[in-house]
């Protein structure tokens, strides 16, 4: 049975959709560059940084995690919205009990396969609605949408959600990523149109 947590929005404004965004029931693809191969015997997810225990996990291991289902709102920054995605896959409070954060620890990394990094203050990891997911709709979720394994950020906009995601690193002073170097916004609030610093 999938958590419903579209309510999410109630937290931050009035409306679902946030201001300047179409709903679509499309679900565009957008990466900074192409689509990555990988090897399901070689692949791995790391955890590092400010914590007790690191990990390195196969793609096996890291689904033996406890897992659940969410159906989420899904918001880009250029402009559209997706309402009532199903993803399945780890809660981010589920990763961070596994490897037992350090009481240091402030922010957090997100790093890809194809390089591309992405960061969220800790406490904005912290909730159940971010998840390291494998699943779209019932299905695999699909290599051009960040498969084997990307993260959702439903109450962020979707450049902090990590394609293609290989590891978090946790950190204990504030970092930014490959789009907030770039210009974008470090805090990424929807429902304040924060797109750009």
């Amino acid at each position: 049975m999938a958590n419903d947590v579209t309510h999410l929005y109630e937290e931050f404004g009035d409306d679902r959709l946030p201001p300047g965004q179409r709903e679509t029931q499309r679900f565009p693809v957008l990466s900074k560059s192409g689509t990555p191969s990988w090897d399901p015997e070689t692949w791995s997810f790391e955890a590092w940084g400010a914590v007790d225990t690191e990990l390195d996990l196969s793609f096996d291991e890291f689904r033996d995690l406890p897992a659940e289902t969410q159906v989420q709102d899904f918001h880009c920054v250029t402009g559209w919205s997706k309402f009532d995605c199903e993803f399945e896959g780890v809660t981010f409070p589920t990763l961070a009990d596994a490897v037992g954060v350090d009481d240091d620890a402030v922010h957090v990394m997100f790093h890809a396969m194809d390089g591309y990094t992405t960061n969220l203050p800790l406490d904005q990891c912290m909730r159940d609605e971010v998840m390291f997911v494998w699943s779209y709709d019932g299905e695999d979720l699909p290599a051009d949408h960040g498969g084997p394994l990307r993260v959702v950020t439903p109450h962020k906009y979707a450049y902090k959600g990590a394609k293609w995601v290989s590891g978090v690193e946790f950190l204990t002073e504030p970092e930014r990523g490959y789009w907030e170097k770039r210009g974008y916004s470090n805090t990424a609030n929807p429902w304040n149109e924060e797109r750009y610093s």
